[in-house]
């Protein structure tokens, strides 16, 4: 049993709630625009080995900005195989500086990188057996590694220093050296972590889901700062890190829907206004250097025509380009069932047709809302999740322009579900120097070139629960009941049970016997047990309606020596 003293119940009380629920689970975990969305990114297995790793096929996450001294910015690309987890840091640093003479507690105070894993996933307040911190310092090339990288492992409270074997590497981009005030582009380290040093006998299950973190520490000769994913990273508290699991993001699509329509959302047709932009360096790398007080925050809006790129060689960071899109959902009718979804782009062009190589392009989705007007690489969102990926071949010199598609049914889903539109992100773990793709933006001249979300949909088969109340108070020892409704969908006429899980032991709950077939609903009453309790306690009981394989779960809350606090009703 848990009790919570209560101060504030964040709940809109005395308005019916809807449970919709989904009937299939879907790999796309994106909160509503809003709610501190916890980042997830969702890596591949590789049969390779090193250094035969391909580089694109890595999933990707960034986070920084890109400006003087102290402002890196990193992208993470990360993979794993039967031996090893690989974590690689590529950080766009104009001032590189090491400490030839380095000490564990000193590493942090230079050009360094944290990882964090907690095998028992994002949660907990404080580091145990299950929580490793690895480091690794800048070094000059012909250092050896040798006293630039440590291992720790909670204690319960706090982190112990420990030998665990794992291994370090790193490259430096850089024409004037280290330790000076001369212009470099950046630097990147390689943590390679042997599934052993981690209590394991082979890499973990497919859909296995650990916490994981990741700090850039960056000295400049004149000023010190760190940086963090996600942003509210607290090192010694797992509960505050994202999320990363092992394996791609997949969709099964929802069963008994009835009828099929499709939705196609474009910018300028029937009223859909599809903003998008890139950031960096679009298709000319940003112009002429210097790029440093610059090229962080240059804008495209009203492009026609935008670029996707990365590369391995921080040398060539300022071809660097990511892509942004909103499709709006509210052309979809409520209550339906996705089907399936794709995003479709046409490719005109590469970064330098002679020597282009394929790009492996990956779709994120993005939390938060942009402005094409103001939105430039140093502000633009950052991922949320890698949700599909595509590969795009180079166009042959002279040749047509082809489409590409990437199937985001389950990114559509969690945006419809959630009731906001789809925000995408387009980026690449590419390591090829020239791996930049042109493709037609939303204000291409030509329509059908535009960036297209095409949709299919149907009335979802099951049914939807509404409560009359979610929170009801009472005195210790006494009693509340709670209406619920259920409300078919999709031609459901098969009875419902009711079924209460997990029930506190200071609380009783009668739920009258008999099936219900829709539309009906029943009278749930939930009783306090312990009529001397003093304490405050909000106890919640799950209840589970299913039939006909379809189930649904409202939880209800019964608060008892507690207070409520009426807020406003916010509408989205």
């Amino acid at each position: 049993m848990k009790q919570t003293r209560l101060f504030l119940i964040l709940l809109f009380l005395g308005l019916p709630l809807l449970f919709a629920g989904r009937s299939a689970d879907t790999a796309v975990h994106a909160e509503p625009s809003g709610a501190s969305a916890t980042p997830r990114i969702n890596i591949p297995f590789t049969t390779a080995v090193e250094p035969d790793i391909p580089v694109a096929d890595r999933a990707i996450l960034w986070y920084g900005e890109v400006g003087p001294t102290t402002q890196s910015y990193t992208d993470v690309r990360i993979i794993y195989n039967n031996e090893k987890l690989h974590v690689v840091f590529h950080i766009i640093d104009q001032y590189m500086y090491y400490d030839p003479t380095p000490t564990a507690a000193e590493m942090p105070n230079w050009d360094a990188a944290t990882l964090y894993l907690d095998l028992d996933g994002n949660s907990g307040g404080t580091p145990d057996s299950n929580t490793y911190r690895f480091r690794g310092q800048l070094s000059a090339l012909n250092d050896s590694r040798a006293g630039y990288e440590v291992a720790y492992v909670g204690n319960g409270s706090d982190w112990s220093q420990t030998s665990l074997d794992f291994e370090t590497a790193i490259g430096t981009q850089t024409e004037n050296g280290l330790n000076n005030q001369q212009s470099d582009a950046g630097w990147n380290i390689t943590f390679r972590i042997p599934w052993s040093s981690l209590g394991l006998s082979g890499p973990p299950s497919e859909g296995t889901v650990w916490g994981l973190g990741l700090t850039t520490h960056d000295e400049d000769g004149t000023a010190h700062e760190d940086r963090y994913w996600p942003e509210g990273l607290n090192s010694n508290s797992p509960a505050t890190w994202g999320k990363m699991h092992f394996g791609l993001p997949s969709y099964t699509s929802p069963s008994g829907v009835v009828g099929s329509n499709t939705a196609t959302i474009r910018h300028g047709e029937n009223g859909a206004d599809v903003p998008d932009g890139h950031v960096g360096g679009a298709t000319n790398c940003g112009g002429f250097p210097p790029f440093w007080n610059s090229w962080g925050n240059f804008n495209y809006a009203g492009d026609f025509q935008i670029n996707v790129q990365n590369q391995w060689n921080l040398g060539d960071w300022g071809c660097f380009s990511k892509y942004y899109v909103t499709f709006p959902l509210d052309a979809l009718p409520a209550d339906q069932a996705i089907v399936s979804a794709d995003l479709t782009m046409y490719h005109f062009g590469n970064s330098l047709p002679s020597e282009a190589q394929p790009s492996l392009i990956q779709v994120f989705t993005v939390d938060e809302d942009w402005n094409e007007s103001t939105l430039v690489w140093n502000n633009a969102p950052r991922a949320v999740e890698n949700v599909a990926r595509t590969w795009v071949n180079p166009l042959p010199i002279g040749g047509d322009g082809q489409f590409v598609t990437w199937d985001l049914s389950a990114a559509v889903a969690e945006a419809y579900s959630n009731g906001q539109p789809l925000r995408l992100a387009l980026y690449s773990a590419d390591g090829a120097r020239h791996s930049g793709k042109y493709f037609g933006s939303s204000e291409t001249f030509v329509p059908n070139r535009r960036p297209t979300l095409a949709i299919t949909y149907g009335s979802a088969y099951g049914f939807n629960i509404t409560a009359d109340q979610v929170v009801q108070t009472a005195v210790p020892g006494d009693s509340a009941q709670y209406e619920l409704t259920v409300t078919p969908t999709g031609g459901f006429d098969t009875a419902v049970t009711f079924q209460a899980n997990n029930v506190p032991s200071s609380v009783s709950v009668n739920i009258p016997a008999g099936n219900v077939t829709p539309p009906g609903g029943k009278t749930i009453t939930i009783s306090h047990n312990d009529a001397g309790q003093t304490t405050g306690g909000l106890y919640s009981v799950p209840i589970t309606i299913s039939g006909d394989g379809v189930e649904r779960t409202v939880i209800l809350y019964l608060l008892v020596n507690g207070s409520q606090t009426f807020l406003p009703a916010i509408q989205r």
